[in-house]
C-alpha cells in the first residue's frame, strides 16, 4: 500500500493494541494519535460513529477514509498488507475468527471483573473468568500447539490474547486471584505473548501506572482492594 496510516488510540484500550500488534507484526510504518475518551475532542466525534477507539484513518493523496471497530480494521489489514497472520485454509480461518470473538468475551468478563461492586461480585465474575480460561486450555491442549495459538506462526488470534494477559499482569500484583491457576498451556501462552517486541510495544512504557490508576478510581471492590494495600504497605516497610 502507498497509503499514509494513523491508529487513532488511547493509552488504556486493549481493542487499540490489537491493531497496533497487527501492524507492528506486518511491519506497517503507522502514526499514532492519542484522545482522552473523557472529553473528545471535536475532530475524534466527526470521525468516529460510535465515538470509540481505534479508529485507523487512511490518507491516500490529499483524500482520508476512516475505519472504525478493531475487527474491520484487521481484517482490512490482512486484504491490503503483507505477511497475513490469518491462516489461508478457510475452515481454519473460520475457527481462528472464533477465538477471537471469545477472547472479546473475555474482555466483557474482564472489565465486569474489575467494576464488582462488592466481594460477592467479583468471586462471581472470577469464577466465570476461570473456566472461560479453561476452555481456552482445553482448546490449547486439543490443538497440541506452542508456542503461539496456532502452533510456530503468530497469528492474529494471539494479537487478541496478549491484550487480554496483560491484564493480569497488574492483576497479579494486587493479590492471588487464582484465574488462571491450574491452565499450564494457557500460562506458557501467556508468557510468550509477554516477551514478543509487537506485544510489548503495543502499549506505552507508562502503561501500567495508568491502569493501576484507573482500576483505583473504579471505586469498585477490587480498587477498594489496592487502596488497603497502599496503606499497608508504608506500615510493613517501618516495622
Amino acid at each position: 500500500m502507498t497509503e499514509r496510516l494513523t491508529l487513532v488510540s488511547h493509552h488504556l484500550c486493549p481493542y487499540v493494541q490489537r491493531a497496533a500488534i497487527s501492524l507492528a507484526e506486518k511491519g506497517v510504518p503507522f502514526e499514532r494519535v492519542y484522545v482522552d475518551l473523557s472529553n473528545k475532542p471535536d475532530w475524534f466525534k466527526a470521525i468516529s460513529p460510535l465515538g470509540k477507539v481505534p479508529l485507523l484513518r487512511v490518507r491516500h493523496g490529499n483524500a482520508q477514509d476512516v475505519i472504525f471497530e478493531s475487527a474491520v480494521i484487521l481484517e482490512f489489514l490482512e486484504e491490503t498488507e503483507a505477511n497475513p497472520l490469518h491462516p489461508a485454509d478457510p475452515l481454519a480461518r473460520a475457527r481462528q475468527r472464533a477465538w477471537i470473538e471469545f477472547g472479546s468475551a473475555i474482555l466483557n468478563a474482564i472489565g465486569r471483573f474489575y467494576s464488582a461492586a462488592d466481594e460477592a461480585a467479583l468471586l462471581h465474575e472470577s469464577s466465570g473468568l476461570s473456566e472461560m480460561f479453561a476452555r481456552v486450555e482445553a482448546e490449547l491442549s486439543a490443538r497440541q500447539s506452542g508456542p503461539w495459538f496456532a502452533g510456530d506462526r503468530f497469528s492474529l488470534v494471539d494479537a487478541v490474547y496478549g491484550p487480554v494477559f496483560r491484564y493480569f499482569d497488574t492483576f497479579d500484583r494486587i493479590g492471588d486471584l487464582g484465574i488462571l491457576d491450574g491452565k499450564s498451556l494457557v500460562q506458557a501462552w501467556r508468557e510468550a505473548l509477554s516477551e514478543r517486541r509487537s506485544v510489548t510495544e503495543a502499549v506505552s512504557p507508562d502503561y501500567p501506572r495508568r491502569l493501576h490508576a484507573f482500576l483505583l478510581a473504579k471505586q469498585s471492590y477490587l480498587s477498594g482492594i489496592i487502596r488497603r494495600q497502599a496503606i499497608a504497605t508504608p506500615q510493613a516497610r517501618s516495622a
